[in-house]
C-alpha cells in the first residue's frame, strides 16, 4: 500500500507523461491487458486514456484494469486513468 506522499510523488511525475494507451469502442480485451501489464513491468506508472467511444465508464475500467493487472489506482481524472506497480527494479524508488 503506497502512502498519501508516494501517490502525491507518483502524481506529478505522470502529469508531465503522456497516455501510453488508448481505449476505445473495443473495450478491454486480453491482449490490452498483456501489453499494459508488460508496460507496468517496464516502467511502473502507465498513464492511460479512455476515448468517449468506450463503453465503460472511467471507474470501471480502472477497476479492471488494476486488478487484471495487479496494480495501485494513483489517479482518475477525466478520461485519464494512471496505474502503478512496484517493478524488481523500483524504478520510482518508493
Amino acid at each position: 500500500m503506497l502512502s498519501t506522499q508516494d501517490k502525491r510523488k507518483l502524481r506529478g511525475i505522470a502529469q508531465t507523461r503522456k497516455a501510453l494507451f488508448q481505449i476505445g469502442k473495443d473495450n478491454i480485451k486480453e491482449s490490452t491487458i498483456k501489453t499494459i501489464s508488460d508496460s507496468l513491468t517496464a516502467h511502473e506508472l502507465v498513464k492511460i486514456s479512455l476515448l468517449k467511444t468506450c463503453t465503460l465508464s472511467v471507474r470501471e475500467a480502472a477497476l479492471d484494469l488494476s486488478s487484471a493487472t495487479n496494480s495501485q489506482i494513483i489517479q482518475q481524472i477525466g478520461r485519464t486513468i494512471v496505474l502503478y506497480r512496484r517493478s524488481k527494479r523500483n524504478l520510482m524508488e518508493l
